[in-house]
């Protein structure tokens, strides 16, 4: 617009978002002759202007030529009223998809985001934050992966409940690997999703998450962490020989926040759309449809060939990936954890595991274990009932 005076320029512009919100029902079309400071009479004339050669009428008015962005008043009433009655919890780039690929309505982006913006639809851009340096992805898959959690109202049919999004990602190539809505996000959430990661793919090299006290444990706030005091994540990773990172400003983890923000524009809708009304079915839904389109649509390429995953081997996944802690074995042989009390049957090790400290572990899948040394001793459900004895020769 180099050409045009910068008055006619934001005359214009002023113009045009006062009649898109009228179109749009905002705005009375007496009130905007008001605010615009013209008669109801030349309000009409740039109505019927709009009506008569679309989107762009003004500029085609004032320079004689015809606009190559022309758009009909009746697509834009049509777009303007679809947002607002149908998509007005959706960003603009995935109600600009939806326009193609149901309603038939292939515009630009830009015109769509121009037009939401100037019937006060969506909130105008803010301006962008200082510069910070770009920090280059690992060459190879399995180098760096990523790990964080997001509470929001991902699932519409349960709001104002938020749950908790627990996501591992690539950092070579942004691919997800796992992601799973929980109550809260924890030890044995973030497990799960480890689990998955190391079926699926095998051992990593590295592990880069924010200080949560499941983590990490940081003696003063905001300080550094204590990588001597491990928590039962850091146990478990250095138990695989997974180097844990852990970050120290939200723009390290800018990769995964971009994530977010973009599940969060497109996930509840998705959701909402599909008729999702639990947890169970919206885990469902994004292990079948989300996650596979995020990875086909929302991920490039790593810089090289190949991957830095090794192969899990004879790993005992089930004793690593559990909550454990130590505890001393009663004089009636039992244990305490919680305010359940285990009851060791007698084995063939010894004929009493009386003052041993044996380990308790919390499995994932919700099961209890009593270890002494590579034995286990029993199994028993989350109410404290035995399930299996294990006799050792």
């Amino acid at each position: 617009m180099g050409m045009y005076a910068e008055a006619a320029v934001e005359r214009t512009m002023k113009v045009q978002e006062v009649i898109l919100r009228a179109i749009s029902g905002r705005l009375q079309w007496w009130q905007a002759a008001e605010i615009l400071g013209v008669s109801c009479r030349t309000m009409r004339r740039w109505k019927e202007r709009y009506q008569a050669q679309g989107y762009d009428g003004l500029w085609d008015r004032r320079h004689q030529r015809p606009s190559p962005r022309r758009v009909p008043l009746e697509t834009v009433q049509k777009v303007l009223r679809l947002y607002h009655e149908h998509y007005h919890d959706y960003n603009v780039l995935h109600f600009q998809e939806k326009l193609a690929s149901r309603h038939g309505i292939g515009l630009s982006y830009t015109w769509v985001k121009n037009a939401l913006q100037g019937a006060g639809l969506v909130a105008k851009d803010v301006p962008r934050q200082k510069h910070r340096q770009r920090r280059e992805r690992r060459p190879l898959p399995g180098m760096l992966l990523m790990v964080d959690g997001s509470s929001h109202v991902w699932i519409p049919a349960l709001a104002p409940a938020r749950q908790d999004l627990v996501v591992w990602m690539e950092d070579a190539n942004s691919e997800v690997y796992s992601a799973w809505l929980v109550e809260e996000e924890g030890t044995l959430s973030v497990m799960i999703g480890l689990r998955e990661v190391l079926e699926k793919l095998g051992i990593f090299c590295a592990l880069y998450t924010d200080r949560g006290s499941h983590f990490f444990h940081t003696p003063k706030a905001g300080g550094a962490v204590d990588k001597t005091t491990l928590t039962q994540i850091g146990r478990a990773l250095a138990t695989l020989g997974i180097q844990h990172i852990p970050s120290y400003s939200p723009q390290g983890r800018g990769r995964m926040e971009r994530l977010f923000g973009s599940w969060q524009g497109r996930l509840p809708q998705e959701l909402g759309t599909a008729g999702v009304r639990d947890m169970e079915a919206a885990n469902r839904y994004i292990h079948e449809v989300f996650q596979p389109w995020h990875n086909a649509h929302w991920t490039e390429p790593a810089r090289e060939k190949g991957t830095a995953f090794v192969p899990l081997g004879r790993v005992d996944l089930e004793a690593i990936l559990c909550v454990q802690q130590e505890r001393v074995v009663g004089a009636d042989n039992t244990v305490v954890w919680g305010n359940r009390r285990l009851q060791i049957a007698p084995s063939a090790l010894r004929c009493s595991f009386a003052r041993c400290t044996v380990k308790v572990c919390e499995h994932l899948d919700g099961t209890l274990s009593v270890r002494h040394g590579p034995h286990v001793l029993g199994r028993w459900d989350g109410n404290g009932n035995l399930l299996i004895r294990k006799k050792a020769a």
